[in-house]
């Protein structure tokens, strides 16, 4: 995963929380994390899961305190077509 498309993901979890924020509090980690489950396919939200891991991830507290309700997707799996080499 690139620098740049960390910076992406970042600016895009960022931006979702700042709508947010202006939104009642109550509610607003629920709309981040409702928000990125339905729009955000397995593999973005993936790379957020191993954004969130670092403490230098540039994301927001409302992104950080949704992560909890957001769906972690399984692990990729390997193609069919693909043969395993040890």
């Amino acid at each position: 995963m690139s620098h740049d498309t960390n910076d992406k993901l970042v600016y895009m979890a960022n931006q979702i929380a700042a709508f947010f924020e202006s939104q009642p509090a109550a509610g607003a980690a629920q709309g981040v994390a409702t928000h990125i489950n339905k729009f955000w396919e397995p593999r973005m939200r993936r790379q957020l899961f191993e954004l969130l891991e670092r403490d230098d991830n540039g994301l927001s507290p409302l992104v950080r305190q949704a992560s909890s309700l957001i769906k972690k997707p399984a692990p990729p799996t390997m193609p069919a077509n693909v043969a395993f080499q040890p």
